[in-house]
């Protein structure tokens, strides 16, 4: 299937072929399927790097130290893939979709190996720097594409593919970082990533060439560099708080990092070239909903950083067992979004609103179960970690796809691409901005000082419990949402 744009394939469909949801069959048919495996190969691959990381970072730290900077881990990788997802609209239009997707393979690899050499959390910290480019344009490319490549009925089943890669993960991740870890080696578990890196670049350069997909050149592809900084520079300061020495030090960074973000909002709803449709900051439209839900929801699903060290800490898991049982919350987010994908109309807008409640269930459950307080009744407990894991994940995963479709739906002529860069953006803020707050919260709730099994148990404690007022929040935001719908 070739297509020009995304808009002239939406307006070419007759009404009822746009408004009816497409069966698995077609999408995963001899034409498309090649394609849609080119297209989400790339967040596979980023999925799986991200369980692998969480599963290895409590023996990465007891080998070359660094638990202070535990969650700067991830939170330095989704910076720089903010700063990756930004520019995939213009390299798109630039490289094009094969030689973008290729570059994009190139730097995560390259960062994957530096990790792998890392003698000092500071290296292992430029590495995951250097991953996160690479990264944002794999994750921002799984939703670009979208447009370009499948008639507007197939992209709710798309996007459920797309979220359902981090299914993918919950197996291989694990299982990499969990092996490598209990073994005593760590650093291969970056070395394992390479075959799969070689195997997608081969499928990407025959399924996404320029007879594939062919482009127009799209208008202002300039990157706002500025401003992307400035949103790099806000999450940092908000993580910095949690090395600051001094109450008031860690809220100036907090106040810094939100009047940071506050600045970026004013100059983009002023500029020419934007980072997002400018409807998408106003809470009265509908993209702003879907945005502000995206971004509470992936805030709450932050919490996830921390499982795997108080599994071993406090309930004596072994790294891969440890692995699996956190891999229990992007478990039931692929479950909820591929299940709730074939909704439409009512149906759809009630899984939006479950999967909010939902999900602050299962945060309040694992405050209660993951402190370990409760001896008498390990096992229950632990098979109760386990359910609130998933849970809290099919609480996202529910009203995912439908989510993501509205605000491709709502985008204005002309708007497309960047509406589907725009949500790799808000997503990976909201989970930069997540993680930094998650460092900082367990920081200050006792992890490092008092430390040891009585500092794990309050930060664990501490850190669901307020987590677990995003998705309440959300909860309002998706009534809203539904009823203006």
């Amino acid at each position: 299937m070739t297509t020009n744009s995304s808009s002239t394939e939406v307006a070419s469909q007759p009404p009822e072929s746009a408004g009816r949801t497409a069966s698995w069959g077609e999408l995963l048919n001899a034409r498309n399927a090649p394609r849609a495996v080119a297209l989400t190969g790339g967040v596979a691959l980023h999925a799986i790097n991200v369980h692998i990381v969480t599963t290895i970072l409590p023996s990465v730290v007891r080998d070359i130290g660094g638990l202070d900077y535990y969650a700067w881990n991830v939170t330095l990788f989704v910076v720089t893939s903010i700063i990756g997802s930004t520019l995939t609209s213009k390299l798109l239009s630039t490289l094009g979709a094969r030689r973008t997707y290729l570059l994009g393979l190139a730097v995560f690899g390259a960062g994957a190996l530096v990790c792998a050499a890392a003698g000092s959390m500071m290296w292992m910290l430029a590495g995951r720097a250097v991953q996160g480019i690479g990264g944002g344009l794999l994750a921002a490319l799984g939703y670009a594409l979208i447009p370009l490549v499948f008639e507007q009925r197939l992209w709710s089943r798309a996007i459920a593919l797309v979220s359902g890669m981090w299914g993918i993960s919950t197996l291989l991740g694990p299982a990499v970082g969990g092996l490598f870890a209990a073994s005593g080696h760590w650093r291969l578990a970056f070395w394992a990533l390479m075959p799969l890196l070689l195997l997608q670049a081969i499928l990407v350069t025959a399924q996404l060439g320029p007879r594939s997909i062919k482009m127009e050149k799209t208008q202002g592809s300039a990157m706002p560099l500025g401003r992307i900084l400035l949103l790099a520079a806000s999450v940092l300061l908000v993580a910095l708080a949690a090395q600051a020495d001094a109450g008031w030090k860690a809220a100036a960074c907090v106040a810094g990092g939100a009047l940071l973000g506050l600045l970026v909002m004013r100059i983009d709803l002023r500029h020419r070239i934007s980072l997002l449709p400018r409807s998408g900051y106003a809470l009265s439209s509908e993209m702003g909903k879907v945005f502000a839900c995206v971004s509470l929801l992936v805030i709450g699903s932050c919490t996830e950083i921390f499982v795997p060290y108080f599994l071993q800490m406090l309930h004596g898991y072994e790294p891969l067992a440890a692995g699996y049982m956190t891999a229990a919350m992007a478990g039931g987010w692929s479950i909820g979004s591929l299940t709730s994908s074939g909704r439409s109309g009512t149906a759809a807008d009630r899984m939006v609103r479950i999967g909010p409640m939902l999900m602050a269930l299962g945060l309040m459950a694992l405050a209660v179960l993951l402190p370990g307080r409760l001896v008498a009744a390990s096992l229950a407990a632990d098979v109760g970690i386990v359910l609130a894991l998933a849970a809290a994940g099919m609480g996202i995963g529910l009203g995912w796809p439908h989510l993501i479709a509205r605000a491709l739906h709502a985008a204005k002529p002309g708007e497309e691409n960047l509406t589907s860069s725009a949500v790799t953006t808000v997503q990976l803020y909201a989970m930069a901005m997540g993680a930094a707050l998650v460092g900082l919260t367990a920081n200050e709730a006792g992890l490092t000082v008092p430390g040891g099994v009585a500092g794990a148990q309050e930060a664990a404690a501490v850190l669901f419990a307020v987590f677990a007022v995003a998705p309440a929040l959300a909860v309002q935001l998706t009534r809203r949402l539904t009823r203006s719908h």
